[in-house]
């Protein structure tokens, strides 16, 4: 996948790979594990995640400090965050649905995400589908549902904030 980091007003996209000041961060996932960490001047890539099962969708806080992702560790696919080391993961949703795509806002204050029913394949995000749009504080209270739609896979799949963090794109199917 591609990750991708606001740089000054601009986005650069690196195949996989983000720049953050000297540093040269990739996000790989490698048999449902997200392995990262590789600095411009070398040194080792290191796995951050080793639950069983898929863990997908990495996206870091703008500062850098977090890492937001979506894991079938709880057997329904849930939201987590990790230090920007893989350390302390921590499960931020607890629904018998199925939540994907974290993204957080440009102020770093809010995560929006899609949910999918409990009938859907845990480690699928098919298209065509009723999901639900949400956003909940940063530390993980306030969620709350902003709109029930027809869309699925492509709906939220990249941060669609709005730079000044009151609005947020996305896609509905047509049925």
């Amino acid at each position: 996948f591609t990750v991708v980091q606001r740089l000054r007003g601009t986005v650069e996209r690196l195949g996989g790979e983000v720049r953050f000041g000297a540093r040269l961060i990739g996000l790989e996932r490698e048999n449902g594990a997200l392995t990262a960490v590789r600095y411009v001047k070398g040194g080792e890539e290191r796995r951050l995640t080793t639950a069983p099962g898929l863990d997908d969708g990495p996206e870091y806080t703008p500062d850098g400090k977090y890492i937001w992702f979506n894991s079938v560790r709880a057997g329904k696919m849930q939201i987590f965050r990790m230090t920007a080391d893989g350390e302390q993961q921590t499960r931020m949703t607890f629904t018998q649905r199925n939540e994907w795509f974290p993204h957080i806002s440009p102020d770093g204050q809010r995560v929006a995400y899609l949910s999918y029913g409990p009938e859907v394949d845990p480690g699928a995000h098919p298209p065509g589908k009723d999901v639900e749009l949400h956003v909940m504080n940063i530390d993980g209270t306030g969620d709350r549902k902003l709109r029930s739609l027809f869309g699925g896979q492509g709906t939220l799949n990249v941060n669609s904030w709005a730079p000044d963090s009151a609005r947020i794109a996305y896609v509905r199917y047509e049925e």
